[in-house]
């Protein structure tokens, strides 16, 4: 009997809601970061390097294995891996959150199961469930929805450029999890990812470059919370500790109690989540056909994911 079956599902459940909880908080968070002159190419620069130097020192300490390099054509995924799911992936992200509302961002990132499951269709000549065409039908009619797009609303073109782009960089790494990198220890994994990405990024912005003299400096909550303010150092705290770290070994943890598949779904209630604090936080209200608009996308989103015959068995948490 396997590990996942001889344990509690409860915890498992109770590990990725608190994961997906963390990842939601964090899109606010991090708006608040970016509102308050942090750019975004540097708060991806200080989230990446601050949690490869952590996760570093937690594979020294607990699990030295997966300090060694993976092998031959494993170590090529790894490097891609990096560059595409965490840095490409986290620098389009922030640049969505902070253009967009924070909802319609997630939205956008979140079509990558749809494109995974057109590309494995399309690309791979792969056999999928009839479920797929639902599931985009859903997806795109949502996503119309969620936009009110028949009321001529306009967003910020490179927000929307930048969502999109998370949303094929987030493709790619899912893509890349089944092209081999799956198979390898977790942690393993996305300590060279984020390896890798902390050096690329480091060589495009600095994080020697960060200005730290405003670190104690109080900023806003913005929003509904504009009355209180904290240190600029505890909102970038919050970004890679609890925004980061805890979420991902929560997540990584729920592997153990429960299946891959389950933890992927119950995480796509983020974007639920994100619109969800949008509203409540920074006032981006959004009306009963909206409202609609999300969770078809959402469901949509969960019919792609589970439209494909064959998947990979355990894929590596996300970093959102």
């Amino acid at each position: 009997m396997s590990a996942v079956s001889t344990r509690s599902p409860a915890v498992g459940v109770g590990l990725v809601v608190l994961g997906a909880t963390c990842f939601t908080v964090n899109a606010g968070v991090s708006r608040v970061a970016l509102r308050s002159g942090v750019e975004p190419a540097m708060l991806t620069t200080i989230r990446v390097t601050c949690t490869f130097l952590v996760l570093l020192a937690v594979a020294a300490c607990f699990r030295r294995s997966a300090l060694r390099p993976p092998p031959g054509r494993l170590l090529l995924l790894v490097v891609t891996h990096g560059l595409v799911g965490v840095a490409a992936l986290q620098w389009t992200y922030f640049v969505a959150i902070d253009r967009l509302p924070v909802g319609m961002a997630l939205l956008l990132e979140y079509q990558a199961p749809v494109l995974v499951a057109l590309w494995a269709r399309f690309g791979q000549h792969e056999q999928v469930r009839p479920r797929l065409w639902l599931g985009l039908v859903l997806a795109v009619v949502g996503l119309a929805a969620a936009t009110e797009v028949w009321k001529g609303a306009k967003f910020d073109s490179v927000g929307v450029l930048a969502g999109l782009a998370a949303a094929i960089c987030f493709a790619g790494y899912f893509l890349i999890g089944e092209a081999g990198v799956g198979s390898l220890d977790p942690l393993r994994v996305i300590l060279w990812s984020f390896g890798v990405a902390t050096i690329a990024l480091n060589v495009i912005t600095p994080i020697t470059g960060f200005d730290a003299g405003p670190l104690a400096r109080h900023v806003s909550l913005r929003g509904a919370l504009d009355a209180h303010t904290v240190p600029l150092w505890l909102v970038l705290g919050w970004v890679v500790v609890l925004g980061t770290l805890v979420p991902f070994f929560a997540e990584l943890f729920a592997l153990s109690f429960v299946k891959a598949t389950t933890v992927t779904v119950i995480a796509l209630l983020e974007p639920i989540g994100v619109s969800a604090l949008g509203w409540a936080w920074f006032h981006e209200s959004l009306g009963p056909v909206a409202i609609l608009g999300c969770v078809a996308v959402v469901a949509g989103i969960v019919l792609a994911q589970s439209a494909r015959r064959d998947h990979l068995a355990v894929e590596p948490p996300t970093f959102t």
